[in-house]
């Protein structure tokens, strides 16, 4: 009996063996020293496979109902994954609504967006524009068979949904489990900035460190952390009830409470000089306006004099991430089970 029972134990720890080696290695984030790496959600875990499918859904665009708009069509890698416009329209005659907010970073952020703080997860939110109506983007709202009928139509999708996930299903759910992998791996720490806070003094102007002073002092209030935002909603002075020319709410859509009128999420200024035009409109078309623009008497800062603006311009310039920009990881990709798309 007791040779039964070590045999059914050993028998156990093989299987169990066979089950870790079945898992995928875990992901290698190869961050700077003092940065955490994001979290990850225990039922989303990353893995190679996943990002790679991500990846190559980030840039389909047969995830829209027409073929004419993939996630990159608004979120273009040399603009730091934002966009020039001030808005983007979706499929057909769709109008955009908000400005298409940047990527860098994103699976530090919660909450997610613009100002819907019901928005914490990157696989959830990824609904909005796949399927989404307020405003439509890419007008796939109610047509998962046939999200799932044109992926598993191409052999290659079907190979690499079964690397990413179990069962290798293909459904909507899964796209954007995979498209959320690919986007936590979209880390920018390696500005000019950065490596001048890592010990490299020489990498930033003296008039940019000047700068940074006058940004800790008039800014960092909300533009706080190593992101540069407090994920909190505010209300800048710049939209209000008295606007009538402006029709968006802000927070006060999701929450109804008068006093989230005109409150947006602060942005991340993490290559800011790249990502515009700016504000939740994109009304505002560069960055010089935009920093005046908060120092309006309504605003939340405080007048500032030319030298200091210039100072705070060199700044923000200094948080451009080139490596970002140019990341081969992250750009289109050239082939696919080890062939040309």
């Amino acid at each position: 009996m007791r040779w039964v029972c070590r045999t059914l134990v050993v028998a156990g720890f093989a299987v169990a063996g066979a089950a870790l080696a079945a898992r995928p290695p875990a992901w290698q984030w190869h961050l700077p020293a003092g940065i955490r790496p994001p979290p990850v959600s225990a039922d989303n875990p990353i893995s190679a496979a996943k990002v790679a499918l991500g990846r190559r859904l980030f840039y389909d665009a047969d995830l829209s109902i027409d073929g004419t708009i993939s996630c990159a069509t608004c979120h273009e890698q040399h603009r730091a994954f934002a966009d020039g416009n001030r808005t983007h329209g979706g499929v057909g005659v769709a109008r955009g609504r908000r400005n298409v907010m940047a990527l860098a970073n994103v699976a530090y952020f919660t909450p997610l967006t613009w100002a819907d703080p019901r928005q914490r997860r990157l696989d959830k939110q990824a609904l909005v524009p796949l399927t989404g109506s307020h405003p439509v983007e890419m007008g796939m709202a109610g047509q998962d068979a046939e999200l799932a009928r044109r992926l598993a139509a191409d052999s290659c999708y079907r190979r690499m949904f079964a690397a990413a996930f179990p069962n290798g299903r293909i459904d909507t759910e899964r796209v954007t489990m995979a498209i959320a992998s690919f986007e936590q791996t979209l880390l920018s720490f390696d500005s000019p900035y950065d490596r001048f806070r890592r010990g490299d003094r020489d990498t930033i102007s003296d008039q940019a460190k000047s700068g940074a002073k006058i940004f800790e002092k008039t800014c960092a209030s909300c533009h706080a952390g190593p992101n540069f935002t407090d994920g909190r909603y505010h209300n800048i002075g710049l939209y209000n009830a008295d606007n009538v020319s402006v029709m968006d709410h802000g927070l006060r859509e999701v929450t109804g409470s008068p006093q989230d009128e005109g409150a947006f999420r602060t942005p991340s200024l993490r290559n800011i000089a790249l990502t515009g035009p700016y504000m939740h409109d994109g009304s505002v078309r560069n960055l010089t306006i935009a920093i005046r623009r908060h120092a309006l008497p309504s605003g939340v800062g405080h007048a500032l004099s030319d030298s200091e603006l210039s100072r705070i311009l060199a700044f923000l310039q200094s948080l451009s991430d080139s490596t970002f920009v140019t990341n081969p990881n992250f750009s289109l990709p050239k082939s696919a089970c080890g062939k040309p798309l």
